[in-house]
């Protein structure tokens, strides 16, 4: 800076100085400006000579100080439309705390990103790859700020109709007598509410927590307006080291999706019977693998009943004091056609839920593990996608069968637990700004033998979604399920006379209308 000053000042004192000369001939014009220059150019050089010796210089007046280190590649160095300042300095930590470590984000503290928002929050889809869609977030450029705040509101409208007194077959909402009386009920209400936040808070680790309000699907005991259904959760959190720019493996830590199974629907908005029967949530650590359309991923999962869907005992108890439980997860996506492509995979899960005896009750400790697989594929072909799944567990389910042999359910016997869903979906042009999505799926939960009460659960659900902008679902579906099969007490063991409520004939009819707002 003070060399660029004092050449700028030279120049102009050297062009004022012409006038002086300008009548004289041009050999005295010529003699005289150089005369000049020498001056100025003796006097410029102690200058500077005088200022380094005052430690005026800085590196960025040094004639011959190293260039600043590049930031590292794949990340902005300054927000969007901004430019930093050619003379600017990368930051560069304490070498006695981080090393030489340098900050390589230049980006807004805070901001949103509307499509990153509705993926990463979706109850419907990517349900167990929240990693990789961050990690595939970060490489397209959606996760450039420190923070990214996501949000989400999903309401509903609904009515619904069962042929048997306050059995209400669709789960979406618990099916408890606290909240559905009768034969009919309807509903104008909110089902669920995410606040999550997404930190970089480097060039590999990343942080989440997601807040949840849930009253439709809560454990909480009482009515919908009961407070202790109206409780907010921190649903999931993790810390995860990753960057595919860099690696195709990564790892997290924290509460998280089990991986196993894939357990989407092609419905806009109902969950098939596969999530309800196998998805988990869990304390625990993954590490995962993805390149080339491989995605390869194992966890370890803590031990006890959790939160959902997994149930190692440990020492004949569900206190979660040991990571004894574990899932294996591996999927291989590839292209197929000019505008196709084809996924397969499958799972093995340690200990899955149905492990527990007779009566059965949620987080009950068993007296072993019962191991689970899946196998599953989706195909996409041009605007139709086609999905299908199956779950088994590898051991009988003790509880489904009724021990006492005084019972009259007791002649059925224990077996094992399945779950399968099939489903298909259209893009269809309707000449708007987006495609109208038209689907049709059907899933089963089977639990029992052959013509038990509690054999199994049916559920079919056809569906119709348009986005009203991006991140703005409004959908509405025709949902009919056959059987009703409450995971409590399934097989009975709370009626004093030994029966069940658990009814292989019951229906029920629903018509749902909502809107799915994520930011």
């Amino acid at each position: 800076m003070y060399r660029n000053f004092l050449a700028l000042s030279a120049s102009v004192i050297a062009l004022s100085s012409t006038g002086g000369v300008a009548l004289a001939d041009d050999h005295d014009r010529i003699e005289a400006l150089e005369a000049r220059i020498e001056q100025l150019e003796e006097t410029n050089r102690r200058l500077l000579e005088y200022l380094e010796s005052q430690g005026a210089m800085e590196d960025d007046a040094a004639p011959h100080s190293a260039p600043h280190p590049a930031p590292h590649a794949g990340h902005h160095t300054a927000p969007h439309g901004a430019h930093a300042a050619p003379d600017q300095p990368v930051q560069v930590a304490h070498a006695d705390q981080h090393g030489a470590h340098q900050d390589s984000y230049r980006q807004n503290f805070v901001g949103l990103s509307t499509q990153y928002s509705f993926d990463v929050l979706d109850h419907a889809e990517g349900i167990n790859r929240r990693q990789l869609i961050q990690l595939q977030a970060m490489q397209n450029g959606q996760l450039d700020n420190r923070v990214t705040l996501s949000g989400g509101v999903t309401v509903l409208a609904n009515y619904q109709r069962s042929n048997s007194d306050t059995k209400f077959g669709w789960l979406m909402r618990h099916p408890t007598s606290a909240n559905q009386i009768g034969e009919e009920v309807s509903e104008m209400v909110v089902h669920s509410a995410q606040l999550a936040a997404t930190a970089r808070v480097a060039d590999n680790v990343t942080a989440y927590v997601e807040l949840l309000y849930n009253p439709e699907q809560s454990f909480g005991s009482g009515t919908i307006t009961d407070l202790n259904r109206n409780q907010v959760q921190v649903r999931k959190a993790w810390v995860m080291y990753g960057n595919l720019d860099t690696s195709p493996i990564y790892a997290a830590i924290g509460k998280m999706d089990t991986p196993f199974g894939l357990n989407d629907t092609v419905s806009p908005f109902t969950n098939s019977t596969t999530w309800h029967s196998f998805a988990g949530l869990a304390y625990g650590g993954m590490v995962g693998y993805y390149n080339d359309g491989l995605h390869i991923r194992a966890m370890g999962i803590q031990g006890g009943a959790q939160f959902r869907a997994a149930n190692s005992p440990v020492q004949g108890t569900n206190v979660p004091s040991r990571v004894n439980n574990f899932a294996i997860d591996a999927n291989y996506t590839t292209p197929i056609g000019a505008d196709g492509t084809v996924m397969v995979g499958a799972s093995y899960e340690h200990a899955s839920p149905y492990c527990q005896a007779y009566p059965v009750f949620h987080f009950n400790p068993c007296a072993d593990n019962n191991p689970a697989f899946a196998v599953y594929s989706r195909v996409t072909l041009g605007d139709f996608e086609f999905l299908g799944e199956f779950q088994e567990t590898t051991d009988i389910w003790p509880g489904s069968a009724v021990p006492d042999p005084t019972n009259p359910l007791s002649v059925f016997e224990a077996r094992e637990t399945t779950s399968w869903a099939v489903g298909g979906r259209y893009s269809m042009d309707v000449g708007a700004e987006s495609p109208l999505d038209v689907s049709l799926e059907f899933s089963r939960f089977r639990a029992g033998d052959d013509g038990a009460p509690w054999e199994r659960q049916d559920q079919y659900v056809a569906g119709l979604s348009y986005f009203l902008a991006p991140g703005v679902n409004m959908f509405g579906e025709y949902i009919h399920t056959d059987g009703w099969v409450p995971l409590n007490f399934l097989s009975g063991g709370n009626f004093p006379d030994g029966s069940t409520w658990s009814e292989r004939d019951a229906t029920t009819d629903i018509l749902t209308f909502g809107i799915q707002a994520a930011f």
